[in-house]
Parts: structure tokens; sequence; C-alpha cells
């Protein structure tokens, strides 16, 4: 029931339990408060619709002769001690006043954070199934909203522009490539470890998971000119940010072309790459043999941006 008495300050708290044949409402007797105080396990789970035990909680929270309410506000001069120590041992779920408030201001934000991923979700499903039947361009926000079942505005809350249910304005490869490059052990070069990781990560679009996916997508990004204006964009803000990562390394002056030319060298790879892996996917090929063919093809472009092309394609 009660918590050893030794573990508890001297002088700091005397609780007197309720005698058994009490009813739950009496009120614990308790002298001045100047701890944290032991916390009672209630005897009888409190029914939802019958008001809450006084408990410790409720005791320390109101004067000793008075009984505490549930529903009426706490006192202003309770002791800051008090609320640190309810919020140490008292469980999250214990009646008192003031407890629910608590808890919504807990939970709340990560509830609508849920709520949010849900909407957002619903939305990109109900896109991509649009896109896939009847085209990008073909397909507006209002319908795309209706289908998963919000109003348009929400949708703009999303996703200020149409284009963004198909592209992320700030793809996550962004990062890791960058990481890749920060990374890289001494002796690697830019070239070595960014056009790395794009064949590593370009191959596995031929993996039978991401196929169907990327055939889907294949097929609308292709059918839509503005798609592959955006995805244009998105790739040249993927090489400034490559750019700037190199002139930040090698401490290039302004005007010097390497770290222009290198970055683009290396998101060249990738944009070859991906149309690669396009074009197998849409002729039906997928599974072990498409992730070999990927991984050989980009390893042989990144042999030619790691050694150059001085060799490559001399006249005969």
């Amino acid at each position: 029931m009660f918590d050893d008495p030794a573990e508890t300050p001297d002088g700091a708290v005397t609780v007197e339990p309720a005698p058994p044949e009490e009813q739950p409402g009496t009120p614990a007797a308790v002298v001045e408060l100047r701890s944290r105080p032991p916390v009672p396990e209630p005897a009888v789970a409190p029914q939802a619709d019958a008001p809450a035990p006084a408990d410790v909680e409720q005791a320390a929270a109101a004067p000793a002769d008075v009984e505490p309410n549930t529903t009426a506000p706490q006192p202003d001069d309770v002791p800051a001690a008090a609320e640190a120590a309810e919020g140490d041992a008292v469980p999250a779920d214990a009646p008192g006043p003031g407890r629910r408030a608590r808890r919504r201001d807990r939970r709340g934000p990560d509830l609508r954070e849920q709520r949010r991923q849900r909407t957002r979700e619903a939305i990109v499903d109900a896109a991509a199934e649009l896109f896939v039947e009847r085209g990008f361009d073909a397909v507006t926000v209002s319908e795309i909203a209706q289908r998963a079942g919000v109003v348009e505005k929400t949708v703009f809350n999303h996703f200020p522009v149409k284009e963004g249910l198909v592209f992320e304005s700030d793809p996550p490869m962004r990062a890791a490539l960058l990481d890749a490059v920060r990374r890289r052990p001494a002796g690697e070069s830019v070239a070595a470890a960014a056009g790395g990781f794009v064949v590593a990560a370009v191959s596995q679009l031929g993996s039978p998971v991401a196929a169907e996916g990327m055939t889907e997508m294949a097929r609308v990004i292709r059918g839509s000119r503005t798609l592959q204006v955006r995805e244009r964009e998105i790739l040249g803000t993927l090489t400034d940010s490559l750019a700037e990562q190199i002139t930040l390394e090698t401490r290039a002056t302004p005007g010097e072309l390497e770290p222009w030319l290198a970055a683009n060298a290396v998101l060249g790879l990738y944009s070859s790459l991906l149309e690669l892996a396009r074009d197998r996917v849409l002729a039906g090929a997928s599974g072990p043999a498409l992730v070999s063919e990927l991984r050989a093809r980009g390893q042989r472009g990144l042999a030619l941006l790691q050694f150059g092309l001085a060799g490559y394609a001399k006249r005969r």
C-alpha cells in the first residue's frame, strides 16, 4: 500500500489511510507539505461515472479541512514541488485536478501529427491512383481531394504545388548524397564517393519490390511534360548542392570550374542510370538480372568519372 517509511524524508508528510470501513470519498489527513508525498495505490479502481477517490494527490493539492473537488481548478498557492512530485510519482491515468489537461497537452501533438500523417498518406495514395489511371495532366487537385476524402484546401496545405505529389521539393537523396561525400575515407575522391552512392542507389530500383512502383511512376512521368521539367529542376538543385559541398571542401575560388564539372558528372551519371532503369522496367525487366545490369553499367560510368575521358571514344 504505502512506500517504506524509511524512504520518505523525515517530517515531510504524514498520511493516515482511511480505515477499511470508511467510504472512498473520505479525505486523508495531511500536515504541512515539505517534499514529495508517498502515493498509495487505490484499493478500488474508480468507475468512469463515479467521483474519483480522495487520494494523496488530491489531499496535497487542497487544504486538509476541505474535501477536494475533481472538477474545480487547483488552488493558486500549491507549491511547485507538489507539481514536480505528481509528475514523477502519480501514474499518467490517475484521477485528480489538472491531470486530464496536462495529459492532453503531452499527448495532443503526437496525436495531431499522426492524424496529419494519415491524411498526407491518403492524399498521396489517391493522387497516385488517379495519375496511373488517367495521367498527371488530366487529373485536377479537386478530384484528388474528393478521392482522399478531404477538401481541396487540405491538399494544398500538404502540397503547395501539384508536382509535389510526385516529386519531393527536397528529396531524401540530397542529404544522403552529401553525407556520402562528407563521410568518405581519406584518399577517396568526390567522384568515387558520390558516384558509388549513386550506383548503389539506382541499381536497387531493379529489385522486384521497387519495380512495380517504378513502372507506374515511369509511365506517369514520361507522359507529362510538366513532370519532366520539374524533375530536371530537382536534378539541377542536387547538382548545385553537390557543387557547393565540393567548393567548401576544396576552398575553390569563385570562377573555378572543377566543383561544377565534378557535380554535373555525378548527377549526369545518376540521370542516365535512372532513365535506363525506367526503360528496362517499362520493358518488363526486374529482379536480380536488372539489378546486375544497372550496377555493371553504373560501375563502368563511374570508372570514366574516376579515371577521366581521355581514352574514351578516340577517333581511329
